[in-house]
């Protein structure tokens, strides 16, 4: 079992200036998983049982929200660029990027490469494909992030970007997930379609089912893509996703209950992967409507439970406890020493008064959907909160349709993210005052201008006292309870080989093990 820590940070004329390392970047693996350090080997169908997918996902990056559709364009897709396995960011589409002012970006766009269709990456492909995420009509999830851009020109193989202010962390940005490059046409994508210039082209697809795909014959990475086949299977019930491990008919799953993994181990069924990053279980309360538009009863239900409990009990230890702080121990600006909240009924009580209330009575939406355990994670909560005079019932939501039916839906409900790379990303996509996912609808105008000041200083002392207010800030007066950190948990087939660095900027190393790993 593996844990991998903090990669390491970005200088300021790192993150500047970058240049294209496309390699298979990246493991510390135990003994047992020796056939990890091989040489990739090509070939194999690679089956991957995914805790996420929904009918109605599709084609629009805009609206990715979970790591099925995540992997899933990951496999048919490149990005500008991409953050390798040891955190570090390299160029995928973009040989190289370079500013000296922050402001005005310059990223040369790599030749050579078709889309899956013939068509060849043109610079128009690139602004179309951002493009998509901008203006008043766009209804992507990361339109904050590119609402900064002023002007986009092309010169030659070169993308010129202008930014409102400087922003040294914006070659991170384009990194997202929601950001691929795809075919534009009269500047404008299709998000009907499956077109892309990564690794594996689509074959089939049905929405929170399975999709296939096969080897790109023309990929331009010659070591990348090492499968000739990718099945895709949406297994949302976490016993259903260990069974088909236990029986090969997957080769790798996600989110692996805590509480299996000695029983794969004493029967050498799997090799397990537990890396620790950015990733975090939640419980957002809606900020707009009572009793939680109170922040104190925020603070009263963040005192009422035992965060260590849900760490050892849910967890099984595979994690930390985290101070309802969304920035986590593998980024640059945490920070470590915010007041604790630990169980304190006492404290949970002066809150409720400060509120004008004896008692409180509210439900609690769940469904292993949101993470494997979060249902128990709610009844633990529930139960520590009776001895501070809170009664919280347990709503067992179906896992079918869950981010459909219930998330941004419920007023209390179980969520999680994977974190992000740099603090920017994670505070302007779920945090700032009307952002597309802002679960938990808060808005606080401090928090507002501060993120706009530290995107813009440069000067790192600065900037990190500016993080550092901004996560006091979330931490005590947000509308979202964050228990615990939780590593990426996941059990591989034996067969299954992987580089010497798995990344821990999302789960399934980064989404990558499509394209990264192979066959021993």
């Amino acid at each position: 079992m593996t844990t991998l820590m903090k990669p390491g940070g970005l200088s300021r004329r790192g993150l500047l200036k970058g240049a294209a390392a496309i390699s298979a970047a990246g493991l510390i693996l135990p003994a047992s998983m020796g056939a990890a350090r091989a040489q990739p080997k090509q070939g194999g169908t690679f089956r991957v049982g995914i805790g996420h997918g929904s009918t109605t996902d599709g084609y629009d990056p805009g609206l990715w929200d979970q790591l099925y559709v995540q992997t899933f364009a990951a496999a048919r897709h490149n990005y500008l660029i991409e953050v390798a396995a040891d955190g570090q960011l390299v160029g995928e589409l973009a040989e190289s990027w370079e500013s000296d002012d922050a402001i005005t970006w310059r990223f040369t766009i790599r030749d050579g490469v078709t889309f899956h269709s013939g068509k060849t990456l043109t610079v128009d492909d690139v602004v179309a494909s951002l493009n998509h995420h901008r203006g008043e009509d766009s209804t992507s999830a990361v339109k904050p992030f590119l609402e900064p851009v002023v002007d986009m020109t092309t010169d030659g193989r070169t993308l010129v970007v202008t930014l409102d202010a400087p922003n040294a962390d914006f070659p991170y940005t384009l990194s997202d997930y929601h950001l691929p490059i795809m075919p534009g046409t009269d500047g404008k994508i299709d998000t009907s379609s499956s077109d892309g210039c990564g690794g594996y082209i689509v074959q089939s697809y049905e929405p929170g089912v399975q999709a296939t795909l096969t080897k790109n014959p023309n990929y331009w990475k010659s070591d990348r893509a090492h499968f000739d086949e990718i099945v895709l299977l949406a297994i949302l019930d976490s016993a259903a996703r260990l069974n088909a491990l236990i029986t090969n008919e997957v080769d790798l799953i996600d989110q692996v209950d805590p509480a299996t993994i000695a029983m794969l181990e004493s029967r050498g069924a799997a090799n397990i992967l537990s890396v620790s990053g950015n990733a975090h279980y939640v419980f957002p309360m809606d900020a707009r409507v009572a009793p939680f538009s109170d922040n104190n009863v925020r603070l009263a239900l963040k005192y009422a439970f035992d965060r260590q409990e849900l760490v050892d009990k849910i967890l099984s230890g595979h994690g930390s406890v985290s101070n309802d702080n969304p920035i986590g121990p593998a980024n640059r600006y945490f920070t470590d020493d915010l007041e604790p909240k630990a169980y304190d009924p006492d404290k949970a009580r002066f809150h409720l008064q400060q509120a004008g209330l004896d008692s409180l009575e509210v439900t609690l939406t769940a469904a292993d959907a949101a993470f494997s355990g979060a249902v128990d994670a709610a009844v633990l909560m529930s139960e520590k909160a009776a001895g501070a005079g809170i009664t919280i019932t347990v709503d067992r939501a179906p896992n079918d349709a869950y981010w459909d039916n219930v998330w941004m839906k419920k007023p209390f409900c179980a969520s999680y993210w994977g974190g992000r790379p740099v603090e920017d990303q994670m505070f302007s996509v779920a945090y700032t005052t009307g952002a597309a996912w802002n679960e938990s609808f808060w808005s606080n105008a401090r928090f507002d201008e501060l993120l706009v000041a530290a995107r813009s200083e440069l000067d790192d002392a600065l900037r990190s006292e500016m993080y550092r207010e901004m996560q006091q800030i979330v931490s005590s007066e947000g509308s979202t309870i964050i228990p615990m950190y939780n590593n990426y948990v996941m059990a591989l087939s034996k067969s299954l080989a992987t580089p010497e660095q798995v990344g821990n900027n999302w789960n399934l190393d980064g989404f990558r093990c499509v394209e990264r790993w192979w066959f021993a």
